[in-house]
């Protein structure tokens, strides 16, 4: 008898697994948009409208086979999940894939590659430009608008004493001078108050001023876990929001609920390339389990090491190995040239290069 196997979120581990398991079992989707987008390649997007056209996948395009539903899970049973527009799905095996919050995305590929036309206006029009946030995505969008545009003004204010928090030192101290290289002015431990501003003039928490003709705020984004505070795993959620899960990423004394990406109380840092890791572990022991498969043959998940690498423009980066800091085009090389976006369509099945429609 085929099984039922639904997943719960269509970002990075949903939709490689869906991707994977679509023709070993009834696999359905549920997404609140129809499309995937790839999330660390968003910067580019931004101010090369073209490389937009890449990132932007329609999840048919690549899940072929399975069930989409365009909704959210607002709670699921025993046997089945519930949406927000009340459809009642049911599933032998659930896979919550929800990641972290976004700002209310449009529905429609062409309506999120209008946005993406937006914002590269907003980039070109402007002199000077504010950068709220500098973890990853405040500083890859400082490096690739300093690059791509050099004769803009661009400021970067960070509440934290340093850049990238999120990994070591050095590779803080290599990332702030090369930003200043490239004529970024950064304000460390310093906030915005966005409530008042007036007209082009920006306050921080300091008192300092800031002229700039259009801000992003790039602060970090809350997990997706606030709707399974009702469900019957509640109590397998950690005070963060994570889902406690065992090594075989299934959520912790559930034998039918798995858990991927971001979401997950996986020791690791929360990146795609370990979400798409995940993923595949889940895809084998679901396929294992369908088959008929000894649950002592499940596959185990490791957490990776910290590496991270964070482009600065189109040829360099700033890499953390578990022994070394590397700044420059070798890490530039690995990542920030086409951001992993032709990889990333391969792996979807997809033409490195071709527009989708």
């Amino acid at each position: 008898m085929v099984k039922n196997v639904v997943i719960v979120g269509g970002g990075v581990a949903g939709a490689t697994l869906a991707k994977t398991l679509q023709h070993h079992a009834n696999v359905t989707l549920i997404d609140p948009k129809e499309y995937f987008e790839i999330p660390w390649a968003s910067l580019r997007g931004m101010v090369e409208e073209s490389f937009a056209e890449r990132i932007v996948i329609n999840h048919r395009d690549y899940f072929t086979k399975g069930s989409l539903v365009i909704s959210s899970a607002v709670n699921f049973t025993e046997t089945q999940v519930i949406t927000s527009d009340g459809r009642h799905i049911a599933y032998d095996y659930l896979v919550i894939a929800t990641g972290h919050t976004q700002p209310a995305l449009p529905v429609t590929r062409a309506q999120r590659l209008n946005q993406y036309k937006a914002e590269n206006l907003k980039i070109k029009s402007a002199r000077s430009v504010l950068i709220i946030g500098g973890g990853p995505t405040g500083v890859e969008l400082a490096g690739e608008i300093a690059v791509d545009f050099p004769e803009k003004k661009v400021t970067l204010v960070h509440k934290g004493p340093r850049l990238l928090e999120f990994i070591g030192t050095k590779a803080s101290r290599k990332t702030m001078k090369w930003l200043k290289s490239r004529k970024v002015e950064v304000k460390l431990e310093q906030s915005v108050n966005l409530n008042s501003v007036e007209d082009t003039t920006y306050r921080t928490s300091l008192g300092d001023t800031i002229e700039a003709d259009c801000h992003f705020l790039c602060t970090g984004k809350p997990l997706s876990s606030a709707w399974l505070r009702e469900t019957l795993i509640k109590n397998d959620l950690n005070v963060d929001g994570t889902i406690k899960v065992d090594e075989s990423l299934r959520v912790k004394g559930r034998t039918n609920i798995f858990a991927i990406g971001d979401i997950t109380d996986v020791p690791e840092i929360k990146q795609g390339v370990y979400a798409q890791g995940q993923a595949q572990v889940v895809a084998k022991n679901l396929r294992l389990l369908i088959d008929g498969g000894k649950e002592r043959k499940l596959a185990s998940y490791k957490a990776q090491p910290a590496v991270a690498i964070v482009s600065l423009g189109r040829r360099q980066g700033v890499a953390q190995f578990p022994f070394m800091t590397v700044l420059g085009r070798f890490p530039g090389m690995i990542k920030s040239g086409d951001l992993f976006v032709a990889k990333t369509r391969k792996d979807l099945g997809l033409q490195p290069n071709v527009k989708q429609t």
